[in-house]
């Protein structure tokens, strides 16, 4: 995309635009819901990038973790945020050991293979890896399965079971709005950005309650059963194969289940990891020269599409599955017509620290459980 820059994250100017569009929808939406909220797009795109003064540098990633690969008829990105990614690299060049250059030996391994070749046996080991383009633009899919039911933003108990960017900012944004929002994770397991710089979970977390489970499904199902929405952020088979899922759990009247994914929900792609990076360049979301714009920009950008998501289904009086993806939204703006090129000269945002921090893992166990309780009895 040739359009203009922001700074030094290299972002579109038809991407903010679009951004913005959609922010403002959800302003809207909330406020004919009866909540209230102001979203400032421009914030939410670069403001990690702001608190952590990151930017990325050519094709390598703003967070440093991902990065696109030259092959023999095309290019490719790998992402190696987890250890086990690191830990995968010998068997995916066949080596006996871990070479000394991790980046240095994949890229020499991708420049005599084919792209499609190279990511697929990437993905064999589980790895976070795309194909330059090789997703098309997919949209949000609403899937009626139960009743509806009318209610307002501020009535909303949300189940957010989701870790990292995407589906933690839908949450962030409902509990701006006026919902009581239940950041969900594992008590050996928390959400990994937890670990990370204690800003960005801050500023996506700070006003939820925190719930620490097993993932058992006398933790989970009492929960999964008094809200009216649950995001989830795993792969679709994750709650499945634990009875958890949103076919196997009855709800509330009007619940809306958001499942946010990499690639969708159906067929091969279903069970691909994926990370904003790796997934904006699988929905060719890239700059000139194929290098990384913005900083993971998939993520926060599936987060404001789904958000918007979930406001339009409850406006209908949800009782409804709704699926997106964040190689497929990467690939919507990625089609956006290109501009005039001029640019903006206007620096990453730095959010505003919250006037809380998040609280401390199951801090707020005994509270939910209540809610939990309160809920169910009137069903």
């Amino acid at each position: 995309m040739q359009n203009g820059v922001v700074g030094s994250l290299g972002i579109p100017d038809a991407v903010f635009a679009r951004a913005r569009r959609v922010a403002d929808g959800i302003g809207r939406s909330a406020a004919d819901l009866g909540g209230a909220v102001s979203v400032d797009a421009d914030e939410l795109l670069t403001g990690r990038a702001g608190l952590l003064r990151l930017a990325p540098a050519g094709r390598i990633s703003a967070g440093g973790s991902t990065r696109l690969l030259a092959t023999r008829d095309g290019w490719c990105a790998v992402t190696l945020s987890r250890a086990d990614d690191i830990e995968a690299v010998p068997a995916l060049l066949e080596l006996a050991e871990q070479p000394t250059d991790v980046w240095a030996a994949l890229a020499a391994a991708a420049a005599v293979r084919a792209a499609d070749e190279f990511v697929a046996r990437a993905r064999m080991l589980d790895l976070p890896a795309a194909v330059l383009g090789e997703v098309d633009s997919t949209p949000t899919r609403f899937v009626p399965t139960w009743h509806c039911a009318a209610r307002a933003v501020p009535e909303l108990l949300v189940a957010d079971l989701s870790s990292m960017w995407a589906g933690p900012l839908c949450g962030r944004l409902l509990a701006a709005a006026g919902a009581t929002v239940v950041k969900v994770e594992g008590r050996g397991r928390p959400d990994g950005t937890r670990q990370g710089d204690p800003r960005f979970f801050d500023w996506m977390n700070a006003a939820k309650l925190s719930y620490a489970i097993d993932f058992r499904d006398d933790d989970l199902r009492p929960l999964l059963a008094a809200a009216d929405v649950v995001i989830e952020g795993s792969r679709p088979a994750a709650l499945i194969r634990r009875g958890l899922g949103p076919d196997q759990v009855r709800g509330r009247d009007g619940r809306i289940w958001l499942r946010i994914t990499g690639y969708g929900t159906e067929g091969e792609r279903a069970d691909r990891v994926a990370f904003g990076d790796d997934a904006a360049v699988a929905g060719g979301l890239v700059g000139d020269g194929v290098e990384f714009i913005g900083d993971a920009i998939a993520d926060p950008l599936t987060g404001l599409a789904a958000t918007r998501a979930v406001l339009d289904s409850l406006g209908r009086g949800g009782g409804e599955i709704v699926e997106t993806a964040l190689a497929g939204v990467a690939a919507d703006y990625a089609a956006l017509p290109l501009t005039d090129g001029s640019k903006s000269a206007e620096p990453p945002r730095i959010p505003d620290p919250p006037q809380v921090h998040a609280p401390e893992l199951g801090a707020d166990n005994r509270r939910v459980r209540e809610l939990i309780e309160a809920r169910l009895a009137t069903c």
